[in-house]
């Protein structure tokens, strides 16, 4: 890539419901770039009320990037993320100097800025004999265990996922390391130069925004959207905050009051791990979302323009 050390990637990185979105549009339109989505699961056309898409004027506003970019049908992977994501900017950087990444998925930001992890193979039968202990035990049994292994790991919004908690404590148990610790000691060069800022704002804001999110994804359908997924409910992406309370709530394990409640407490404990992922992973430079005039200054400075 010519003048590739003068590329950068300005990541902005935060909670859900913080105001990522309308920050990243703010910045595309002053530094005249196009965005990019880190959000694993706008990338499906298919997902919409759920997982708090840019509207449509939103998305008019500026560029934007793997956003209903796939079918709920594909299977899309962080590798599969990473992968393409270089790929296009690589195309992007023909142009542009700068482009803006944005979202709240961790693990892709972070697939996308070290690369992943060429993990070890687990131990003969270990797969399987973790796979019966989630059916038996549950999740929780399990993220508890890796907690005690793997402290740093546990914190990430990862933990959500069962599929990445059984490759963590395959991981462990096949190597004695925890998977964060291996994860740090392979990180890939990369041909641009990333900025990263995360931003927060006040803990009760951010709750009430994330209630009041809740409270209008509820009137606009998310009950309906759900339905409408359930041959889908194993993918992936519905096995997340959003979608799996809804699931719960149309199987009859609870009220539609129950559902409500669960749904922001679960959304507030998952902003909250992702405080955390961000604050353990990286060099982010943190910022109050309102504070636009400053963040704008750290990025140019860093630009130097």
């Amino acid at each position: 890539m010519p003048n590739s050390k003068k590329k950068k990637l300005i990541v902005i990185a935060g909670p859900t419901a913080v105001g990522k979105t309308a920050l990243s549009i703010e910045l595309a339109n002053d530094l005249k770039t196009e965005i990019i989505s880190a959000d694993s699961r706008q990338f499906f056309r298919e997902l919409n009320i759920g997982t708090a898409k840019p509207s449509a004027q939103e998305l008019s506003e500026a560029p934007h990037h793997f956003i209903n970019s796939h079918s709920i049908t594909q299977t899309y992977s962080a590798g599969d993320f990473e992968r393409d994501c270089l790929s296009l900017l690589d195309s992007l950087f023909e142009t542009l100097d700068y482009v803006i990444l944005t979202g709240g998925s961790g693990f892709y930001i972070k697939a996308l800025l070290e690369g992943l992890d060429e993990l070890p193979i687990p131990a003969p039968g270990l797969r399987e004999s973790l796979t019966e202990r989630l059916q038996n035990e549950g999740l929780e049994v399990l993220r508890k265990e890796l907690e005690t292994v793997d402290p740093v790991f546990f914190q990430s919004s990862e933990t959500s996922n069962p599929q990445r908690v059984l490759r963590a404590l395959e991981v462990y148990k096949t190597t004695g390391k925890p998977i964060s610790q291996y994860r740090l000691e392979n990180k890939k060069e990369r041909d641009f130069n990333p900025v990263c800022i995360a931003v927060n704002r006040d803990r009760a804001e951010l709750y009430q925004r994330i209630d009041t999110r809740i409270d209008n994804m509820l009137n606009d359908g998310l009950v309906e959207e759900v339905r409408g997924l359930s041959e889908f409910k194993s993918h992936q992406a519905l096995q997340t905050v959003g979608y799996k309370e809804v699931f719960e709530y149309l199987d009859g394990n609870y009220d539609e009051e129950e559902m409500i409640r669960v749904l922001k407490q679960n959304s507030r404990r998952y902003a909250k791990r992702q405080l955390t992922w961000f604050r353990h992973q990286g060099n982010f430079e943190w910022f109050d979302v309102e504070d636009y005039d400053q963040i704008l200054h750290f990025i140019k400075a860093e630009l130097a323009i």
